[in-house]
């Protein structure tokens, strides 16, 4: 039998070669237009020396992932759900319900198979949450399928062959409403364990007891020991690519006098790698004796996956659907610049879920300083954070050295070796404080320095292991604690941690809350005072974080009422948790009249030509209220002799006007204002100030410390 190519080119060789008598019209022959998927090249090519072709028979797997659906208000309901005195507060979704309000439809999840299986795919899985759909076939098929050309590669920084797409994929135009990129084009993305061993900086070898610190010092120093929790109820996943040894844990819990549930794996995609733990065992093992000394009645859950993109997007969903933890601790990851951003939005999309699940997330930040492709493809000379701690749904933790007296805290600096810097890839969340645009890391840190390291049993003895691989299980059991204590209170668990612990930061409850770490560096980002770059906001105060995360829920009593949420912040300072939306360059502390309270106020109307000033916020009224109201305090400052109803200051709520004070004399110091906002219980509510000036004469209205009461 010929190839069919042949026989349909001798069919055709009898025919007129016009498309009219070959019954198809010359519109009809055109290809269907196809939409590349932005991403979706890893960045490994454009350093990599080609080698040839894939063999067309080679069996590729695909993750294709799917877009989430209105995502606007999403993010609306992720800001609202992580805010003290919103309605939504602390009600978190089902992973049903998510699915039903912003994950793809399953007309959606129908499309792509129908897609897939007519390019000749195997489709082997579509994740619970519907926001990936696996698939596998020959590199013709995929080649096909996705418009690509799969080449052999040989990356020289690592000195690893590879294979990958030399360009972007595409799909067909009426698939890329639905499709959010494609994840397996290539094998080069390897997660790295976030692991430092002293013998990288002093020698040490392998011992037959302890050394090192154990539960006891490093739960005293950070008041793990205070908080009155041990983690029971709780339930903890570990986000691993590799495997650990029953044997090893109990040892440890032997040593420390620790006892708990046992520890259980999870499979994703058919991993198994505790029969044989290989190179990453000390990983594993470590995050799970360092959750168990911080929480040790938590249940821990160890998510094992292949070491690749769609083995890490497979397990982000995996474990957002199951639903069973409440953190998960990641000890894992790659820079940013040697990982395709298609497959971090991937992962990021299962990470907003997770987040409206009320899961809290940490991630180690990294190993290698500000420069955390050292020991990859895009080398030391590239200032990069790591992923997954540079995306905006989870918390990144970096790393210190800490000084203990005995058991209790003595001191700490920055570890140089903790990851930190500017994300290319994410930008700036709303309540991450500082200039730029992008999303910083890390946003807290704990001990990671292997100088001072931990006590780590593994592959059958005792080691001294450091990195942020330590201070990210540190957190995650610390979450565990924290989660106990808030279901004891009637309070909402953790969830989204960053908004949380940054409103903490940011608070006059800071000094007690956080050890501010303010010495050493990272290469390119010293410590300092406040917030920097390579130990965030600094290390835990547990019982004193603790307490003002809890005093951040505890105004809520029964009814869904919040006691006094002042929304002026004291003043109007830039960058507050709750900005104001100003015009005119209205936000002023510079002129002769005092504020009510502290520096800063708001200047409205001030001296000049004719013109209009505006001062605005959106807050949320909460439903079930017997009461609400604003209040603010105001200074009205005129130079005016008579009256004139051109001067005036308008108070407004949704476009409804509360008050207008007009035809204004002279009034000595601040006066309280109280205005009804009953009537808008249950809803969100934009709050207005607009002040009229008729450029005749000199009135301004000072305001200060506005404030949302509700009983």
């Amino acid at each position: 039998m010929r190839p069919r190519s042949l026989a349909l080119a001798a069919a055709i060789a009898v025919l007129p070669l016009t498309a009219v008598s070959l019954g198809v019209s010359t519109a009809q022959a055109a290809p269907a237009p196809r939409v590349a998927l932005p991403n979706t090249v890893n960045p490994a090519v454009a350093h990599s020396e080609k080698k040839g072709d894939v063999p067309a028979e080679q069996q590729i797997s695909v993750a294709v992932s799917l877009k989430l659906r209105d995502t606007a208000a999403l993010d609306h309901f992720l800001t609202a759900v992580a805010t003290p005195g919103t309605p939504e507060f602390g009600k978190y979704l089902t992973p049903e319900q998510f699915t039903a309000r912003f994950g793809p439809t399953q007309a959606a999840v129908d499309q792509v198979k129908t897609y897939l299986a007519a390019q000749g795919l195997t489709v082997t899985e579509v994740s619970a949450n519907r926001q990936v759909v696996s698939a596998h076939g020959t590199n013709a098929q995929i080649s096909q399928a996705f418009g690509t050309h799969e080449s052999s590669y040989v990356d020289p920084q690592l000195q690893r062959a590879f294979f990958a797409n030399d360009a972007a994929a595409s799909v067909p135009a009426d698939l890329a409403d639905v499709v959010q990129g494609v994840s397996g084009l290539d094998n080069h993305a390897v997660r790295k364990n976030r692991l430092a061993k002293p013998n990288s900086v002093t020698p040490h070898t392998a011992s037959s007891t302890p050394s090192g610190f154990g539960p006891s010092q490093y739960d005293g120093a950070y008041n793990l020991n205070k908080t009155g929790a041990d983690g029971t109820g709780t339930t903890v996943a570990l986000w691993e690519f590799d495997g650990y040894s029953s044997s090893n844990l109990t040892t440890y819990d032997s040593q420390y006098g620790l006892s708990g549930p046992a520890v259980s794996t999870v499979s994703v995609d058919g991993a198994n790698y505790d029969s044989a733990p290989g190179q990453g065992q000390g990983e594993v093992e470590l995050d799970s004796e360092i959750v168990r000394g911080a929480a040790p009645k938590a249940t821990q859950l160890v998510y094992e996956a292949p070491n690749s993109d769609q083995g890490e997007i497979d397990m982000a969903n995996k474990i957002v659907a199951d639903n069973q933890v409440s953190v998960i601790s990641i000890s894992w990851g790659s820079c940013e610049p040697d990982t395709t951003a298609a497959s971090m939005t991937a992962v990021d999309n299962a990470f907003k879920q997770a987040a409206a699940q009320g899961i809290s997330i940490f991630s180690a930040s990294g190993d290698d300083g500000s420069r955390d492709c050292t020991r990859s493809t895009s080398g030391s000379s590239v200032k990069a954070v790591d992923f997954p701690a540079s995306s905006p749904h989870q918390t990144g933790v970096g790393g210190t050295n800490l000084q203990v007296s005995g058991t209790s805290y003595s001191s700490e600096s920055a570890w140089s070796g903790a990851g930190g810097g500017v994300s290319t890839v994410f930008g700036k969340p709303t309540w991450q404080t500082g200039t730029g645009t992008m999303r910083t890391v890390p946003d807290v840190s704990s001990n990671a320095d292997p100088a001072s390291g931990f006590a780590i049993y593994t592959a059958g003895s005792w080691q001294v292991y450091g990195g942020t691989s330590a201070a990210a299980p540190l957190w995650a059991g610390y979450a565990a604690q924290f989660n106990q204590k808030a279901k004891a209170a009637g309070q909402p668990v953790l969830g989204e941690a960053s908004p949380k612990l940054y409103a903490v930061a940011n608070s006059s409850n800071y000094a007690g809350a956080f050890h501010d770490v303010t010495s050493g560096s990272n290469q390119d980002f010293p410590a300092g005072t406040g917030y920097d770059q390579v130990t965030g906001w600094g290390t835990p105060i547990a019982d004193g974080l603790t307490t003002a995360l809890l005093g951040g829920g505890s105004t809520t009593p029964p009814g869904g009422c919040t006691a006094a949420q002042l929304i002026g912040n004291g003043g109007f300072e830039t960058g507050t948790a709750a900005p104001w939306t100003t015009s005119s360059g209205v936000v002023d502390n510079s002129s002769s009249q005092a504020a009510h309270s502290g520096s800063w106020k708001a200047w409205l109307d001030g001296y000049g030509s004719a013109h209009t000033d505006t001062l605005s916020q959106t807050v949320s009224v909460p439903a079930g209220c017997k009461s609400a109201s604003l209040t603010f305090w105001l200074h009205i400052d005129t130079a005016e002799t008579g009256s004139t109803a051109y001067d005036k200051l308008t108070v407004q709520a949704n476009g409804t006007t509360l008050v207008t004070y007009s035809n204004v004399n002279a009034a000595a110091g601040y006066v309280k204002r109280t205005l009804d906002l009953s009537s808008f219980a249950g809803k969100s509510v934009t709050i207005k100030f607009t002040g009229t000036e008729d450029g005749s004469n000199q009135t301004s209205f000072v305001i200060d410390d506005v404030a949302l009461n509700v009983n």
